[in-house]
């Protein structure tokens, strides 16, 4: 194991720069001869088609204002403005259906102004309770378009899975439009466990999985749905993107970003994400109430050698700077906090996952840093083991593992979730 004067020297660079599986190897050499092809989502080849697999049909639709078209039309409105099709409901998940709430909110349920359509307040809904809404809305087809960002812990994706799984219990379709993975093709990070599992990672799939929402709902039902309730699986068809090269990134794409989530309002937010999520389970600001969440980590406590200390690490595709700043809400609000701001230099290199650990490393040793606790569950009082899926990382870093340990502690389960996902891969 290379000693921590190696690793500051580039050795955990070299390390983390090595591929996990041949399939992750060379994604700038494989991106080449996609990237000129015209990207064209989901939503667009649905609406070009004029909707036609929806009609017949009773359509309840879940999205947020990420649900676009490419004339920056939304596909509510779009599908409204058909008299042949039939939309019976909305369902809006966290940060609601427009996207007003804040982190852990929603909209209450109200009447579209624009559509008249009955928007329904699905944030937090279990299946039954998912069952019900769509019982309520007379669904018998549910349409799902919300744009990811490719990380476990973004709540999204499990709003798809409880809305697949109560799908199924009411023999309803379910239809996915697809969209790109903003973070690309790249899997990495520990894998989830079952005692952990919570509304921010509710199966056991990698942190960064690496894989668009279409092709989710094809693992999801291929792996997951079997053993949720009594079994079986949803009537599931995918609308599959054209022209999306994943080992591509937001950067290399053409669509505009349109923010997911209050929090999540630039791509180079979203780049980071995957792993400065993880400065939710501490008592460092994420760099909420500031205009670069994620972007921006600090606290009261830190200090400029905190910024030296991660240059020093030398990680590859990614570069600190020493940054002040006080945020208006959340962690620390009106508290001058000192941090970094990270830059992606270079994001086909960039793993978020390590850098992020390598950030919680090197902040540990401040004796104020802290794990955040959750009063609400006892049993589980860590929100850094929720978010990370179990206690290992988070016991790991207080027993002074390093870098490289830590990541050595998921190699093996993300080889494992590659093989598995493999079958269910839409675009190569």
């Amino acid at each position: 194991m290379p000693t921590r004067r190696s690793l500051l020297a580039g050795g955990t660079a070299a390390a983390l720069t090595a591929p996990l599986t041949a399939s992750a190897a060379s994604p700038a050499a494989a991106a080449g001869h996609h990237r000129h092809r015209r990207l064209t989502t989901g939503a667009d080849r649905a609406a070009a088609q004029r909707w036609s697999m929806l009609r017949g049909r009773k359509v309840g639709v879940i999205s947020n204002p990420t649900g676009v078209l490419s004339d920056a039309g939304h596909i509510v409105d779009s599908m409204a403005a058909r008299d042949e099709l039939n939309i019976v409901g909305v369902f809006g998940p966290e940060h609601g259906f427009r996207g007003s709430a804040q982190a852990g909110e929603s909209e209450d349920t109200f009447i579209d102004p624009r559509t008249g359509l009955t928007v329904y307040d699905a944030y937090g809904a279990d299946t039954a309770k998912m069952r019900e809404l769509f019982t309520t809305s007379g669904a018998d087809t549910i349409v799902f378009d919300i744009q990811d960002v490719g990380v476990r812990f973004y709540t999204y994706i499990w709003t798809m899975y409880k809305a697949m799984a109560a799908a199924r219990d009411i023999g309803a379709r379910f239809v996915v439009l697809d969209r790109p993975n903003p973070i690309g093709r790249w899997a990495d990070g520990p894998l989830m466990t079952a005692d952990y599992t919570s509304g921010v990672g509710l199966k056991e799939i990698i942190q960064q999985h690496g894989m668009t929402v279409g092709e989710l709902a094809r693992y999801f039902n291929g792996e997951l749905l079997p053993q949720e309730g009594d079994g079986g699986r949803v009537e599931l068809e995918v609308v599959e993107c054209r022209g999306w090269d994943p080992y591509s990134t937001q950067s290399d794409s053409p669509l505009p970003f349109v923010p997911p989530s209050p929090n999540m309002p630039t791509e180079d937010t979203a780049v980071v994400y995957a792993g400065t999520g993880y400065f939710e389970g501490t008592n460092i600001s994420e760099g909420r109430g500031t205009t670069r969440p994620f972007e921006l980590v600090g606290a009261p406590y830190l200090d400029y050698h905190w910024s030296d200390r991660l240059n020093a690490l030398d990680l590859p595709g990614v570069r600190f700077r020493e940054a002040y700043f006080k945020p208006t809400f959340s962690k620390h609000t009106g508290e001058n906090c000192a941090g970094v701001q990270v830059f992606v230099t270079d994001p086909k290199r960039f793993r978020p996952v390590p850098t992020a650990v390598a950030m919680l490393i090197e902040a540990h040793r401040y004796p104020e840093f802290a794990w955040r606790e959750d009063s609400w569950d006892p049993e589980r009082p860590f929100w850094i083991d929720k978010l990370s899926g179990s206690p290992r990382l988070r016991e790991m870093i207080d027993a002074g593992a390093d870098l490289e340990e830590c990541v050595d502690a998921w190699r093996g389960e993300v080889r494992d979730f590659e093989r598995t996902r493999r079958r269910y891969l839409l675009y190569r």
